[in-house]
């Protein structure tokens, strides 16, 4: 069998891959983070949306059926 001859990398060609392997790790711990960012922001907002839903239902709810008569109404001063 033919011996197959290794290939050396310049020092300088290796220099550039480590610092794109280094630059390659960082994007990839960034974009991680993002998304834990992403997806407790939409927790967040699923949570404040069912809130928002349950205060609109109240809202309806103790609202009258019929408009009240101005001298029905208190005046603002008290």
């Amino acid at each position: 069998m033919p011996v197959v001859p290794i290939l050396r990398i310049p020092p300088v060609m290796d220099e550039r891959i480590e610092r794109l392997e280094i630059k390659v790790m960082a994007t990839e711990d960034a974009l991680e983070a993002l998304n834990r960012t992403v997806y407790r922001q939409q927790q967040e907002l699923a949570l404040l949306r069912e809130q928002l839903r349950q205060i609109a239902q109240q809202v309806k709810t103790n609202q009258p059926s019929a408009p009240l008569r101005p001298e029905d109404e208190i005046p603002p001063h008290w």
